[in-house]
């Protein structure tokens, strides 16, 4: 299926988690997902499935003063 990434299309698999894109991408350190419009919470990402056509955007934490 096809869901977009910061802007760029992706081809995932079905029945994809959110903790499952997080391993397929590498992603760690601080970060954010958002899904739709809405922050996917850390706590909800092994609950969380993608679907077809899903806006998702990843940002990272950035430090500053």
């Amino acid at each position: 299926m096809i869901v977009s990434i910061n802007g760029i299309d992706k081809k995932i698999g079905k029945n994809l988690f959110v903790s499952g894109l997080v391993a397929e991408l590498k992603l760690n350190g601080k970060f954010a997902i958002e899904i739709n419009g809405e922050i996917v919470p850390r706590s909800c990402y092994m609950e969380t499935i993608l679907k077809e056509n899903d806006r998702i955007e990843i940002v990272g934490a950035i430090g500053g003063g």
